[in-house]
């Protein structure tokens, strides 16, 4: 039986796993970026070692199948980023003009938002496939909103593709909503953590 819990060191390679296995618009990306490691290195790993206490596995018993990985704090976690992160990205991954991903890796004030005073938390979550569908996507953001709650962290944003349309109908079943800088392109979206999901 699958167990949600908070997200531990040796979770990191199955993390880094699931980032890949859902980084195509859900699917598979494999292949895809040059490197097969860049995607978790840049939406998943810094989360999980830049500000663990945020971050949550689904546990099948035999490894993690699930996250909601999440910076409660926008704004610091994006000076921590610049500093603590993106020095060894860049001599991984090489430096700016070497590929769009790249670019976004490098770029932490990407997820400077107009909104942050109201939603100052942002989040990633993915399951492989053979955990979608069960209700642990709702399970995962319930135990998120409760502990950003707790912190007294009033809202919580994210992006999504537009069309990645079964995540967006995902969030919009959640209750999460467009904010008023998305421009009408139905990809920042927003929730309070008092949200009943």
């Amino acid at each position: 039986m699958s167990l949600i819990r908070p997200y531990r060191e040796s979770d990191r390679a199955d993390v880094a796993e699931i980032c890949l296995k859902t980084g195509d618009g859900g699917q598979d990306a494999t292949g895809m970026h040059g490197s097969d490691e860049l995607l978790a290195d840049i939406f998943a790993l810094p989360y999980v070692d830049l500000e663990p206490e945020t971050c949550f596995v689904v546990d099948t018993g035999e490894r993690a199948s699930g996250y909601i990985v999440c910076a409660a704090d926008t704004r610091g976690f994006v000076e921590r980023y610049r500093s603590d992160w993106v020095p060894a990205f860049a001599a991984k991954h090489g430096g700016a003009g070497l590929s769009p991903m790249i670019e976004i890796g490098l770029d932490p004030d990407r997820m400077i938002i107009e909104e942050l005073d109201e939603y100052p938390a942002h989040l990633h979550i993915d399951l492989l496939p053979e955990l979608q569908g069960q209700g642990m996507g709702r399970r995962l953001m319930r135990t998120l909103l409760t502990a950003l709650r707790e912190r007294g962290v009033p809202g919580v944003h994210l992006g999504v593709s537009p069309s990645n349309t079964g995540a967006v109908a995902f969030y919009k079943r959640l209750g999460f909503f467009p904010l008023p800088s998305d421009a009408g392109e139905g990809s920042l979206l927003g929730i309070r953590t008092d949200a009943v999901v």
